[in-house]
């Protein structure tokens, strides 16, 4: 549990939860449009998992 919490706190993590939560607001406010909040939500939690997966590919 310590761990998970701890890799949680990494910058890209942070950047990550940031970002999803400004374009969250940003499209609940009106600002942005529901399909441009969906195109760039899921390239940044591609981009995401895609280098989480890629690490954890190279330690095992």
């Amino acid at each position: 549990m310590k761990e998970a919490l701890t890799r949680l706190l990494k910058v890209k993590s942070l950047v990550t939860l940031a970002l999803t939560a400004a374009f969250c607001i940003q499209t609940f406010r009106g600002d942005m449009g529901a399909d441009r909040f969906l195109s760039v939500f899921t390239t940044v939690i591609a981009f995401y998992f895609g280098t989480q997966t890629g690490r954890n590919g190279r330690d095992g």
